[in-house]
């Protein structure tokens, strides 16, 4: 008789690999949500100014949404293993795109960073749950595949994001900008609903949601984020003000620690700094979301203040290290499998650290070859330094505590770069004012520039300053091989993964 029964199974087979397709999908065009928002709101800012006015406070535009993300990134992660990803992916993703709609209505400026507030509470469930269900979906040794797509969908995000938002802003209306996010956002929920089941899971008979702690986490990382994003801009970091958010903030930061001791099911659980490997980790990618302040913030500056180079060039020189990071971040699957997560994150940070001391030696003026080559380099290092610790890391967890442990990483990289913002700003401001001779900041350096009225010791005070930041950079660098040196142990305990 013919057994039909191996032909069932592969037809099974075929089923599941077509639903985890159009899963990851979802989660692609979902992390791109989140990826190209910075960017291609960015150029669009002389027009949303113009229409709206509020030039005085449009940066926070980009610090509200930042401070949303943050902050909301371990509530998230540990909501997700509670209830599970869907729901909150689902949520996420609903909130997001809710805020895109109220951001292309907004009528003033104070209302639209309102609205983008509201974007960031979504894009905080976006960011955690995605990095969370991409390691849920893959075995260990298939991981790298779905990573290095969500590596190629940052990378894509950061090259086209500049250009869709000037093309939209120029040729439509800068409200478009938001509302190109309704069609991505409502294909990436419904290839979520159809396609996402969940295995299903023993849940305690009665979910208990530390709100109290959520709610302590999200004022405290709110007022110090606050501080430091604000400091040395709105007001001198000595100020009242600056004084007082961060006070503010370390009592609210002790409330936390009352808080979540006493909870049941905490948000931020004490095994998160009590475990090696997740401690490690956390903060070697602190430390690299600071050092990635210096090439994305200042490289832009430095290429055409001094390179000469035109915005879309200098764009460019930039950008080469979205398409180096990827790949080696692909490729890294092949080094760890031979000398472990650590060692190949050690190898990559370690190259990093050199390439970034290795800036301020560059001739001046010099070519544009030169930083571009640099960046190439530095993408490739850092993609053979991020991927192996956060697939590392995911995989000495289960599932009940993948969520929180990807959201304590994600945070701990978010923060870094606020902090990298504020310190980095800080550096290159001094650097300015002590080879000017008074009170100098970039922003009105840079302006001096674009109106050609800045002589050639401005441009070399600019090459300093610039400097004067990879040099703070490649400390950072350093700082993150010696955290994996002396707290990473050799071998991650890989937790067996079940068939």
């Amino acid at each position: 008789m013919d057994d039909t029964r191996p032909a069932i199974r592969q037809a099974a087979q075929g089923t599941a690999a077509d639903r985890r397709g159009a899963v990851v999908a979802a989660l692609m065009l979902a992390m791109a949500l989140s990826a190209i928002d910075s960017t291609i709101v960015s150029t669009a800012v002389p027009q949303i100014v113009g229409d709206l006015g509020g030039f005085s406070v449009f940066s926070w535009l980009f610090s509200g949404y930042l401070l949303a993300v943050t902050v909301t990134l371990p509530v998230y992660g540990k909501l997700s293993d509670t209830f599970g990803r869907k729901p909150v992916l689902v949520a996420g993703a609903a909130l997001f795109l809710l805020g895109s709609l109220l951001c292309a209505l907004a009528w003033n400026m104070g209302a639209l960073i309102a609205f983008r507030i509201v974007q960031g509470l979504g894009g905080g469930a976006l960011q955690g749950t995605v990095q969370t269900l991409a390691a849920d979906l893959y075995p260990l040794k298939d991981r790298p595949k779905i990573q290095s797509k969500l590596s190629t969908v940052w990378a894509v995000s950061a090259v086209a994001g500049p250009g869709v938002g000037g093309v939209l802003a120029t040729y439509a209306d800068w409200r478009w900008i938001f509302l190109v996010n309704l069609p991505i956002g409502a294909l990436a929920l419904w290839l979520i609903v159809r396609y996402l089941h969940e295995p299903e899971r023993e849940a305690p008979t009665r979910a208990r949601v530390d709100w109290a702690g959520a709610l302590t986490v999200f004022a405290c990382g709110g007022v110090l984020l606050t501080a430091l994003v604000q400091g040395g801009v709105a007001w001198p970091w000595l100020s009242g003000p600056s004084l007082a958010l961060f006070a503010t903030g370390l009592a609210l930061a002790g409330l936390v620690v009352v808080v979540e001791r006493r909870a049941a099911e905490p948000i931020i659980p004490g095994w998160v700094w009590r475990r090696r490997p997740i401690a490690a980790v956390n903060l070697a990618l602190g430390a690299l979301g600071l050092l990635m302040v210096a090439p994305s913030v200042f490289l832009p500056t430095y290429a055409q203040s001094v390179l000469g180079l035109a915005p879309v060039a200098a764009g460019f020189v930039l950008s080469v290290w979205t398409l180096s990071w990827p790949v080696s971040a692909a490729l890294s699957q092949h080094v760890y499998r031979r000398i472990g997560f650590r060692n190949t994150a050690m190898l990559g940070i370690g190259t990093a650290t050199l390439i970034l001391f290795a800036f301020p030696f560059l001739p001046y003026p010099g070519e544009a070859w030169q930083p571009t080559l640099l960046m190439l380099l530095l993408g490739a290092a850092l993609g053979l330094f991020q991927l192996p610790l956060l697939v590392g890391v995911q995989s000495t967890v289960d599932w009940a505590e993948r969520g929180t442990t990807t959201a304590s990483v994600l945070f701990c990289r978010q923060t870094g770069q606020t902090i990298g913002a504020a310190v980095f700003g800080a550096i290159a401001n001094g650097v300015l004012a002590s080879r000017l001779g008074g009170a100098s900041d970039l922003d009105s350096v840079t302006r001096a520039l674009d109106a050609g009225t800045a002589p050639e010791a401005t441009r070399r005070a600019i090459a300093d300053a610039v400097h004067a930041v990879y040099l703070g950079a490649a400390c950072a660098a350093a700082v993150a091989f010696l955290v994996l040196l002396f707290l990473a142990p050799r071998r991650f305990p890989v937790l067996k993964e079940s068939t």
